[in-house]
């Protein structure tokens, strides 16, 4: 009976594994497909058994490539595929930018209110976190008005900015009960020894806190790494990122599947390597796990 309930939990985590992995691995799959292998209405799933895999379509989201038209045709792609690049390190300026910012201002903030009496903290703490509670396409209209009239539309500074103010929030709510577990100890023992508060803090309580502002970093990346509505109606030109640029990966007559594929595969890459590098401090980040009492 032991064998069996083990062998149905083994048979069902696989059945569910599968069911979350398998989109994975077929925009993956499809990413290598010429277009003939994409569209075909037979499913083919294998590579090297079902269909031989290209890397043609990474070769045209990066430049400009050749796209067949209905008719059988060859014409020249429109310039939104070899456009891919500059949407991309857009991407990963103004993501980058805002998560630096998001956290470095988060922890000093979180830190003063962990550390110091402030008046209705409690109150203060939940207002802080509510703001995370309002979707962005509810202040889209006021932000893109405001945008407009300082000049912020299709700049880095202006998503930077929006991107920082949206994670903030996060950032020192996490943060904030991070420092809560280390002892103040540390600290003023560290003042007894001479050092400032400040150097306290950059070799006492930064060194503990790293987990935690790894683990914030990583969710604010995916936050502004993926998203859509505002940078769709702020950045459309110039300083245009890569979610809203994804549905412009057309050809003339029909969706390129394989190149949308290719791309989101692309787009995806960046957070998993950053993820998988910070992996150790991300488990103790999340459970606030630093020193407890």
């Amino acid at each position: 009976m032991r064998i069996a309930k083990q062998a149905g939990f083994y048979v069902l985590l696989g059945l569910v594994l599968i069911f979350f992995t398998f989109p994975l691995y077929w925009i993956v799959a499809s990413s290598f497909k010429e277009r003939a292998d994409v569209i075909s209405s037979v499913p083919k799933l294998v590579p090297f058994v079902d269909f031989t895999p290209t890397t043609n379509n990474y070769r045209d989201i990066f430049f400009r490539a050749e796209t067949t038209t209905g008719e059988g045709s060859t014409v020249s792609a429109s310039a939104d595929v070899s456009g891919f690049r500059d949407r991309l390190v857009n991407s990963v300026i103004i993501t980058g930018a805002s998560t630096l910012l998001a956290v470095f201002f988060g922890t000093l903030t979180a830190y003063a209110v962990s550390r110091f009496t402030i008046p209705l903290e409690s109150d203060l703490m939940f207002f802080v976190l509510s703001t995370r509670m309002l979707p962005p396409i509810v202040v889209l209209i006021p932000v893109f008005v405001l945008f407009n009239d300082l000049g912020l539309r299709d700049s880095y500074f202006g998503l930077i900015l929006l991107y920082t103010s949206f994670n903030l929030p996060f950032v020192v709510w996490i943060m904030k009960g991070f420092f809560d577990e280390i002892p103040r100890e540390y600290e003023e023992a560290a003042m007894m020894d001479g050092y400032s508060r400040f150097q306290a803090i950059y070799k006492i309580v930064i060194p503990e806190a790293i987990p935690a502002m790894a683990a914030t970093a990583v969710f604010s990346i995916i936050v502004s790494w993926n998203e859509f509505v505002l940078a769709n109606f702020l950045n459309r030109d110039a300083a245009s990122t890569v979610p809203p640029y994804l549905n412009s990966i057309i050809g003339v007559g029909a969706v390129e599947w394989g190149r949308l594929a290719a791309a989101s595969v692309v787009f995806v890459l960046p957070v998993v390597v950053f993820t998988f590098l910070v992996r150790n401090h991300l488990l103790r980040g999340v459970t606030f796990g630093a020193v407890r009492r």
